[in-house]
């Protein structure tokens, strides 16, 4: 295990494995599909044709069986935790997955990218602040 061990104000000790400042700074939890590292950017999978946050697996399946690859249906129990995806039954290339999309981090964002690197990019998640609306029903002579 690598990282930085960290004791918090109880003296209980958590390891962050690829430590950042803000790592040390961050209380809100991990948000689903994101980076692993607390305090880390979370970030998302986008499909460069059509500008497309990929949000499950069922919009990921689409775009990937539109490039050629195709799912993997094996009966052994190692499958029963991974989604597993081939680019034809004569390749070596193979994307395998964790059957929950909550599960879903940056490195299997970018062994996507890595075995097609036209079509997908891993991008910061750019969380906008709330916009205040102004009301235009008040009261105007």
């Amino acid at each position: 295990m690598s990282g930085v061990w960290v004791f918090d104000k109880n003296g209980v000790a958590r390891l962050i494995q690829n430590p950042t400042k803000e790592s040390f700074e961050r209380k809100e939890p991990v948000q689903p599909g994101t980076a692993t590292a607390p305090g880390a950017r979370p970030r998302v999978l986008v499909f460069l044709p059509t500008n497309q946050v990929i949000r499950s697996y069922a919009e990921l399946e689409q775009r990937l069986t539109e490039l050629g690859w195709s799912r993997y249906h094996d009966n052994s129990s190692s499958s029963n935790r991974l989604l597993q995806f081939h680019k034809s039954e004569d390749s070596a290339h193979l994307i395998s997955l964790p059957t929950n999309f909550a599960n879903f981090r940056s490195i299997h964002m970018y062994d996507i990218v890595v075995k097609n690197r036209s079509f997908f990019e891993v991008r910061d998640l750019i969380m906008s602040p709330p916009t205040l609306k102004m009301d235009d029903t008040s009261d105007r002579p």
